[in-house]
Parts: C-alpha cells; sequence; structure tokens
C-alpha cells in the first residue's frame, strides 16, 4: 500500500513534466519587462565573520549547469539561515544569466515567504505571488521541481483572501505529497519538516507535527551534520520547554557551520535560553549582535539592522537572569542611542517594548516601571498593537506597586483597547497574549484594593492561559511570566508553601530564571526548609556572579549560605 501512495503521489508530479530542461535553455523564458516588475535585490553577498564566507553546505539537486547548480546552493545556504535578503541576491544573479531557471523564482517566492518569521507583508506577499506565477509558467520543468513550485503556489494561492495559518496547512500537505513521491531526497524531506513547523497549532502541546519534523531532520542530521537548514530547523522543532533539550547538540553546532550569518550565531541562544543556559547565551548573542552591526555598515544601512536589536534582546535576558545589572544597562543605553533602525518590523518593535519593560520589571523598579516612556525612534504603534501592549502592561504593574490605582486602572483601559484591535484583526494569539496580561494587570489592581479571593482568582487564570499559550519564538520569553507573578502574590500573602511551589513550577518551564530561583529559596526559607533553602540559593549564586554582587538579592544569599 505505501508502494502505491508513493507511485500514486509520484504519477502526480510527473503529468507536470515533459522532458528535462536546463535552466540555461528553456524555451519558455519570461521577457525581461516581466523580471523587472520584481524588483528584485541584488548586489555582493554581505558576509561578516572574521573567517572566507561559511554558510554550511548544501547540495541541491537543480537542472542547470554548473554555475548555476554552485549559486543555487549559496542561494538555499542562505535562505535555511533566514538571510533571506542575500539569498534574494543569489537568486536574482542566476534569474540575470539563466532567466529561464525556474528554481530561481520559487527561491525568490521562499525568501517572502519566511514560514518561520512573520508572516509576510502585503509587499512580500505580491512580489511572491508573482515569482510564483513566474515559475509555472516557464516548461519543460522536472517532476521535483514542478512539486516545489506548486506547492508554494498553495501559500500564495488567494493569500488576499485565505489566512495565514490556512496557506501554511495547503503548503505543508502538498510538501508532503512532495515526500513521499521523493523519499529519498533530502532537501525535500528538509522543507517538508519547515512545512510542518510553520503549521503547527502553538496550543498543541503533544507537539505532534514538531516532533514528526524533528525525527526527520534529526535522521538526516547524523549525516549532513554541517547542513544548515537541518540544524537550524532542529533548533525551531524544538523550542519548547518539554522538547529543548533535544536541540542542544544542534544549538552548540550552528555557529560553527553557518560562521558568516548573525542569525545563525544568534539562533543557538533560543535554546540556551530554554534551559537556563546564560553564558552561552551571552557569547552567542555578543557574536551576532556584532555581525549585525557589521552588516548594516557593509549594506549602507542608515541606522541599526532588524537581527542586532533581535540580538540584543535575548542578550538583556540573559545579563538580567545572572543578575548583571550593569551589564544589562550597558545594552539599555546601547539601545537608547539608536536614531535610526531599518527595517522597522515585528521583531524590531517588539525588541524597543521589551527591552526597557523586562529591565525594570524584572529588578521590580516600580517608580521607574510607572514612568516607562517608549523609544525615541519614530516607529507606528497602531501597526504593532501587542509590542505596544508590553508598555502599557509595565506601566500598570508600576502603578499597581507605587499605590496609584488611578493610573493603573487607566493602563488597564489602553489594554483592552489594544486587545480589541487584535480581535478585530483576528489575531487569536496576540489578543491572547494581552487577554493574558489584561487578567495579570486586573488580578493586581484587586490585590491592592483588598480583594484577595479576586486577585487569586485572576492570577491563576493568568497563567493556566499562559501555559497553554506558550511563548512566541521570536522573543526570549514572556516579558514577565505570569505564574511567577502568582508566585509573587502568595508570597505578599504570606503563603510560602504555596508560593514555593509555584516559584518551582516556573522553574520546571524556564530553568535559573533569577528570580523565581530567589523566590523559590525565600520561600523554602520561611517555611523553615533549610534544605530547599541552600538548595535554591546555591544554584542563584552559582549562575550569578555573587562575589561582586549588583542586586541585593545576591548580597543576601551569599549572607544566608556563608552562615549555613
Amino acid at each position: 500500500m505505501k508502494q502505491f501512495k508513493r507511485f500514486f503521489s509520484l504519477l502526480i508530479f510527473m503529468v507536470f513534466t515533459i522532458s528535462e530542461f536546463s535552466c540555461n535553455n528553456n524555451q519558455s523564458t519570461p521577457s525581461q519587462a516581466i523580471i523587472k516588475q520584481l524588483n528584485l535585490k541584488r548586489g555582493n553577498i554581505i558576509s561578516c565573520s572574521p573567517v572566507a564566507a561559511q554558510f554550511g553546505l548544501v547540495n541541491f539537486e537543480v537542472t542547470g549547469g554548473d554555475d548555476v547548480k554552485k549559486d543555487f546552493n549559496l542561494a538555499v545556504e542562505l535562505l535555511h539561515s533566514f538571510e533571506y535578503d542575500e539569498s534574494e541576491k543569489v537568486f536574482a544573479k542566476i534569474i540575470d544569466e539563466a532567466p529561464g531557471c525556474a528554481m530561481a523564482y520559487w527561491g525568490i517566492a521562499m525568501c517572502n515567504f519566511h514560514a518561520l518569521w512573520t508572516p509576510p507583508t502585503e509587499a512580500e506577499l505580491k512580489k511572491g505571488a508573482q515569482a510564483i506565477e513566474i515559475a509555472k509558467s516557464i516548461k519543460n520543468k522536472i517532476a521535483k521541481e514542478t512539486g516545489f513550485i506548486n506547492a508554494l503556489s498553495l501559500f500564495y494561492k488567494d493569500w488576499n483572501k485565505t489566512s495565514h495559518l490556512a496557506r501554511c496547512l495547503d503548503f505543508e500537505k502538498a510538501m508532503e505529497n512532495l515526500q513521499q513521491a521523493f523519499p529519498n531526497d533530502n532537501e525535500v524531506a528538509i522543507f517538508y519538516a519547515l512545512s510542518l513547523v510553520a503549521a503547527a497549532n502553538p496550543k498543541d502541546k503533544t507537539y505532534a507535527k514538531q516532533k514528526k519534523a524533528g525525527a526527520i531532520l534529526e535522521a538526516m542530521y547524523k549525516t549532513e551534520p554541517n547542513h544548515p537548514g537541518v540544524i537550524h530547523y532542529i533548533i525551531h522543532t524544538y523550542d519548547y520547554p518539554e522538547l529543548a533539550s533535544l536541540a542542544l547538540p544542534a544549538a552548540e553546532r550552528y555557529a560553527g557551520v553557518a560562521p558568516s550569518s548573525a542569525h545563525a550565531l544568534h539562533m543557538p541562544s533560543h535554546i540556551f535560553t530554554r534551559l537556563g543556559l546564560w553564558d552561552k547565551s551571552i557569547q552567542t548573542n555578543l557574536r551576532s549582535v556584532e555581525a549585525a552591526r557589521c552588516y548594516a555598515e557593509s549594506s549602507g544601512n542608515p541606522g541599526h539592522w532588524d537581527e542586532e536589536l533581535h540580538g540584543l534582546d535575548y542578550l538583556v535576558y540573559a545579563y538580567l537572569q545572572k543578575g548583571d545589572n550593569i551589564q544589562a544597562q550597558k545594552q539599555i543605553d546601547y539601545l537608547n542611542s539608536f536614531k535610526i533602525i531599518s527595517p522597522v518590523n515585528f521583531k524590531v518593535a517588539y525588541a524597543l517594548a521589551a527591552i526597557p519593560s523586562r529591565y525594570v520589571l524584572e529588578n521590580k523598579n516600580w517608580k521607574d516601571a510607572a514612568n516607562l516612556e517608549s523609544h525615541a525612534v519614530k516607529i507606528n504603534w497602531d501597526d504593532y498593537p501587542w509590542q505596544e501592549s508590553i508598555i502599557h502592561f509595565a506601566r500598570l504593574l508600576g502603578a499597581v506597586h507605587t499605590h496609584n490605582l488611578q493610573a493603573a486602572e487607566l493602563e488597564m483601559e489602553n489594554l483592552k483597547k489594544l486587545q480589541g484591535r487584535l480581535q478585530k484583526q483576528k489575531d487569536i494569539y496576540k489578543a491572547t497574549e494581552v487577554t493574558i496580561q489584561m487578567n495579570a494587570g486586573d488580578a493586581w489592581i484587586q490585590f491592592a484594593k483588598g480583594d484577595n479571593a479576586s486577585a487569586l482568582k485572576l492570577m491563576n487564570m493568568a497563567a493556566d492561559m499562559e501555559d497553554s499559550t506558550g511563548k512566541h519564538p521570536v522573543t526570549p520569553g514572556e516579558v514577565l511570566p505570569a505564574r511567577e507573578l502568582l508566585g509573587d502574590m502568595y508570597f505578599k500573602l504570606n503563603d510560602y508553601k504555596n508560593a514555593l511551589k509555584t516559584y518551582e513550577d516556573v522553574l520546571k518551564k524556564s530553568p535559573n530564571r533569577f528570580n523565581s530561583l530567589y523566590g523559590a529559596g525565600k520561600s523554602a526559607e520561611k517555611i523553615n526548609d533549610k534544605e530547599k533553602t541552600i538548595y535554591y540559593y546555591k544554584q542563584l549564586a552559582a549562575i550569578t556572579n555573587s562575589k561582586n554582587p549588583v542586586r541585593k538579592e545576591l548580597s543576601e544569599i551569599v549572607g544566608f549560605l556563608a552562615k549555613n
């Protein structure tokens, strides 16, 4: 039966095939006027690393001459590391030299899809749709290439009428058929795995699609340990608390495989963050930020590149978990010096909102939180309601803890407006994220009013909702975990037993979080559980610079451990 299915799938793709063709000699070459309409990115490849350009090793079997094959492999290497602009430049070079190469247009469409990143903009959707239509119009493609092109065309089909997720699901199904037709082709399998992760439901805590993708990628990792797609997608596939340890070998390898990619230098920190390996996260993000800065300068970017802010977001998070406010503040001062950021997009808006919010919230600097201002760089926050909500959430918590309930309730109204806008946009995930903030914020408002029962009910609701939703893959973590806030509330109520249990639950999901380690230790100390107190304080001392403490909590635990 399985052999019949493979034969049938192959037959489906073969009907599109007339004969083998060469990208250098095709009878249905698109006109220069049509190619010009794509407005392709062109130029030399920018490589920012102390070694010669290294982006991993790909062997994508594509028809064409040796030069086409060499360039195509480089383009796919870049594509797998999310170096979309540089990848498009190489695909554009192939089109300039061999305009009848259908797969080069597929490559352009893939560069504008960015399946595991933010959904494409309208301009990117139009460009990708146009590129894939050109690819489909070129005759005499072989079956596998027709399959790749037809699969991707389903993502772009009716993009202005159909949801992003629905089109990702269509892409996944088509890639599954292609994989069944070509079960021994590694690139087909890798892109099928990518489609599975792109179409995964973030609320599915069985991680069925991620595990399926992981099995495919891990099998190939044994024979292709230097393939950027295999390594990179393993990291994305297992970027969940329950699965992260499975990606540690890939995370520790990726930066060495593609050291010329700023994103490849950053990406291991997704797993390092999940596992609480703060020193490793800091080191790889320092390299990524430096590479991103070099890229901006080399590309003629008038300001700072978005990938630099992405790295800074994870870098500040790691410094804060080590209790290193000095280094965290240095990064924030550096961020505040930015005058121009290009391009401004989802992850830029997130970093601009989250970095300063994290600093004041993690340190419980409530006065500063209440007066938090948005970054001076001009950004249309109307385009990013979820990111804007982070600033209002920080202000709300700051206002509550400085006993300004009027200001807190005003911030609650701001959150409600932003949540309503996201609901109208049918952006369920982000609307849910703001709902979690609203429940947590309302919990602390009720707590300040003395309604402890309502406060705990709302805070538990926020924590459960956050656990069932999970963090966005672009972010290092929630700006402040709802369950950790629940632990703080129990602690303030002198319910130290429940506080301890709650902090321990946070640490299962987010190992080595500074505030949860301290909270667990402090709660254990309050109930005279000396063994657990020493256990958590020693963990905190081990991940921080307790010999030269900056945060007062570290001075406190050093004193305790010295006596015990």
